[in-house]
């Protein structure tokens, strides 16, 4: 057997296998499901979904402290695959592998995001172009580079859908780091400068997963907090330009177009 190239750093260290001693297919089976799946960490927002459109819960992601459903919802006579968002890379990994397991394979992910510019609103709608992998659970999925790019196909459809509705938006790198407690003002200046308008926690987990697998897959975000100022600022008490309800719903729309 072949070993990867040894390198100084463990996180380097890519191996281009692409079978492990652990994969979904040892945890979950394969059930009758919409392959288009919707995966948002907007938690109210999707229990109105579902109470609102037929619905029904189809599968658990089970864990040994907790269940997390999934849901099947029929939107306008179509059936699509949805389930609330788990935080951080590693955990954004498992869910996008199990749910391919099951047999999804077009993804957008809803959720928000901080900015490092203030100028950019709350609920500004961004749209990540690439993202900066300042995470480790991406360098399992593909080789070691400084950033990952967004499936064009899935980006070329949103930005058409969000000028279609006359939504504002703004496209951007964003910087993906696994730490939000060492989110210092020397790197949110050094992330700025390499292009990044936002941070959050999955981006790049979510590319590199869908690429190992060849899935698609695109995220819209909504700009919520900024980390620009030496203090960090919630703005809980500015006027947001789109509601996350009625986000939630753009992207279900979106999905379906995949």
């Amino acid at each position: 057997m072949k070993l990867f190239e040894d390198k100084k750093y463990p996180i380097l260290d890519f191996d281009s296998d692409k079978s492990a001693i652990i994969r979904p297919q040892n945890l979950v089976k394969k059930i009758d499901v919409a392959e288009n799946c919707v995966i948002t960490f907007f938690a109210d927002e999707l229990e109105k979904v579902t109470e609102k459109y037929p619905s029904k819960i189809i599968e658990y992601f089970k864990f040994d402290s907790f269940r997390l459903p999934i849901y099947e919802v029929v939107y306008n006579g179509r059936r699509i695959t949805m389930m609330q968002a788990m935080v951080g890379a590693p955990a954004a990994a498992r869910q996008i592998e199990d749910l391919i397991a099951i047999g999804c394979n077009k993804f957008i992910i809803c959720g928000d995001c901080g900015v490092l510019d203030k100028n950019i609103v709350v609920g500004n709608v961004v749209l990540p172009l690439a993202a900066i992998r300042d995470e480790g659970t991406s360098y399992h999925y593909v080789k070691p580079s400084k950033e990952i790019e967004m499936n064009k196909e899935v980006l070329n459809i949103l930005e058409k859908s969000l000028i279609k509705n006359d939504i504002k938006f703004t496209k951007t790198k964003t910087w993906t780091t696994d730490a939000f407690y060492r989110e210092t003002k020397a790197k949110v200046i050094k992330r700025k400068n390499e292009g990044c308008l936002v941070v959050e926690m999955e981006a790049s987990a979510y590319m590199a997963v869908a690429d190992f697998n060849n899935v698609k897959l695109g995220q819209i975000l909504y700009a919520s907090d900024s980390l620009e100022s030496k203090v960090w600022n919630r703005r809980k008490n500015q006027v947001s330009i789109i509601n996350r309800e009625s986000l939630l719903y753009f992207t279900i729309q979106c999905c379906l177009k995949l």
